[in-house]
């Protein structure tokens, strides 16, 4: 050790065998540019003598970047964009999920999303289907939403056809035999959102079924209880044949060649009879979102949901919203930096240093109310409609004053707004739209989403401009028209405190914000 130590300081000195070293061969030689020989005189910056001026590749406007659409003769549409890159993301996505419903066993979607990519008239197994992705380091999902459902591969762009072809037999020639076992999956999902520590997903659902009381978009999206035991082959198969229509799916892809994509689905999606028969569907539902408001509660002891060393304390969630509109309308871009300007996120956040630190829920709430937990914005938007929320989180005996601290900042949102809070808001707005859209997966369901509903896609470009246009009186315009209408109040937890409808109401019309005073003879 003592060597080592010796010869360490020795180095450190210039010292001993090191330094003689040094003083014996005299100072290093340096090159003046690292053009070395050939062109000693020559820096970095400067062109080579006698070498071809380089040409590089350019892109003419943005022709490169433009999403490419065929619709075959039974209807289906096929969306690509090109990327480049060894790995391709292509799936199907269908006008199909909970919203559709109405007139069936509510949990249809969630039984299709737990049973896809099994057993099909090709593969035995979900094992199959794995293995076959496997050759072409490829993976699969399927998501469903309230409008949407999507099934999608990410695999090398080589196995284009193979994965083309599973994702046909996948969508229309489901076996369906592994219900039971789709049974057994649902429940436990069930019981797992009833009893994790996070209750966003239960508030999200609490608050559709308040906002859209027994219509569309305000219907189950997870299977009810007393649902699982009554789903089966033929009812997942009436469902079906309605709503798994070639009019009704995209085929989108991102990362291949789009006359490559389109003759896989003319091979493997054209003139391909369904495991449900060819029957033509009947009984589509074309319901419109009716917003009605309304509250839904959920009386539950939290004190206890997480329990260990360090426990989360008793909390009573609320979460207030909206009508806002629909992503079709040209409004939807103000609402959108509305709801980036209000922000938001638990008290300490991971996202780094400064992470929506300049939010007005962080700003106005987070900041000045230590007591509160969490005060977060939320957007969800459709078709036809949408749903601008905020949710909180506080102790049980601060309920009240949370709910007004969370309708004066609604009505805030029709007051003045900023230029620099503004300027801050789609600033970030763009930056997170540019970021996610650097995701392959994300470019692909953005192609698909907007495919499905508009048969064209806006690009990431033109989105920006529509940000950047966004000025003070539109985010003003679009918060005072939604403040015109009834709220949907979602409450989970010790509901002792929580103000009533009419009072959270009331308070949302008034011009403060304030709850109405309520008078206790006693205490």
């Amino acid at each position: 050790m003592a060597a080592v130590v010796l010869a360490a300081t020795r180095l450190l000195r210039g010292s001993g065998s090191w330094g003689c070293s040094r003083l014996r061969f005299g100072p290093p030689a340096y090159r003046r540019f690292s053009s070395g020989g050939a062109y000693p005189n020559i820096p970095l910056s400067s062109p080579l003598p006698g070498v071809p001026k380089p040409v590089f590749a350019t892109v003419d406007g943005q022709e490169k970047f433009e999403t490419k659409v065929t619709t075959l003769d039974n209807g289906l549409r096929v969306a690509s964009q090109n990327k480049f890159g060894q790995f391709c993301t292509v799936g199907i996505l269908i006008n199909s999920g909970s919203r559709y419903e109405a007139k069936y066993l509510s949990g249809i979607a969630h039984f299709l999303e737990k049973l896809a990519f099994s057993s099909t008239a090709r593969f035995d197994s979900k094992d199959e289907i794995l293995l076959t992705l496997e050759k072409h380091g490829g993976i699969c999902d399927c998501q469903t939403s309230r409008d949407t459902t999507m099934y999608a591969v990410s695999a090398d762009s080589k196995g284009l056809d193979t994965v083309v072809a599973l994702l046909a037999d996948v969508v229309l020639q489901p076996r369906l035999t592994e219900v039971e076992m789709t049974r057994m999956a649902v429940q436990f999902e069930l019981e797992d959102l009833n009893l994790r520590p996070d209750p966003e997903p239960l508030l999200t659902e609490m608050i559709h079924e308040a906002a859209y009381r027994e219509n569309t978009v305000g219907l189950h999206r997870f299977c009810p209880t007393e649902n699982v035991a009554k789903i089966n082959r033929e009812v997942l198969h009436s469902y079906l044949r309605n709503y798994y229509t070639p009019d009704r799916m995209v085929l989108a892809g991102v990362g291949v060649e789009h006359e490559h994509l389109v003759d896989c689905a003319r091979k493997y999606l054209l003139g391909v009879q369904p495991a449900w028969g060819s029957a033509e569907a009947v009984d589509i539902d074309r319901s419109v979102a009716q917003y009605t408001g309304g509250i839904a509660k959920l009386e539950r002891d939290m004190s206890n949901v997480s329990l260990g060393p360090t426990p989360i304390p008793e909390l009573t969630h609320i979460m207030v919203g909206l009508e806002s509109c629909s992503f079709l309308e040209e409004d939807f871009i103000p609402f959108a930096v509305l709801n980036m300007m209000m922000g938001g996120g638990g008290s300490f956040s991971a996202g780094g240093p400064g992470k929506g630190m300049f939010s007005r829920l962080y700003l106005n709430v987070l900041n000045r109310h230590h007591w509160m937990y969490n005060a977060t914005s939320y957007h969800h938007s459709y078709e036809d409609t949408g749903l601008l929320c905020i949710h909180a989180s506080a102790d049980p005996r601060q309920v009240r004053e949370m709910v007004e601290i969370i309708t004066k900042e609604f009505i805030l949102m029709g007051g003045t707004v900023d230029t620099v809070e503004l300027e801050r808001a789609k600033t970030q707005l763009t930056s997170m739209l540019m970021m996610n859209l650097e995701s392959r997966p994300v470019i692909f369901e953005d192609v698909g989403r907007q495919v499905l509903a508009t048969r064209s896609r806006k690009l990431p470009h033109e989105l920006c401009t529509l940000i950047r246009n966004v000025k003070p009186e539109d985010v003003k315009r679009v918060a005072s028209k939604m403040l015109r209408g009834k709220p949907a109040v979602a409450a989970l937890g010790d509901l002792t405190d929580l103000p009533t409808y009419e009072h959270i109401q009331t308070a949302l019309s008034s011009k403060d914000g304030r709850l109405p005073r309520t008078y206790r003879l006693f205490r």
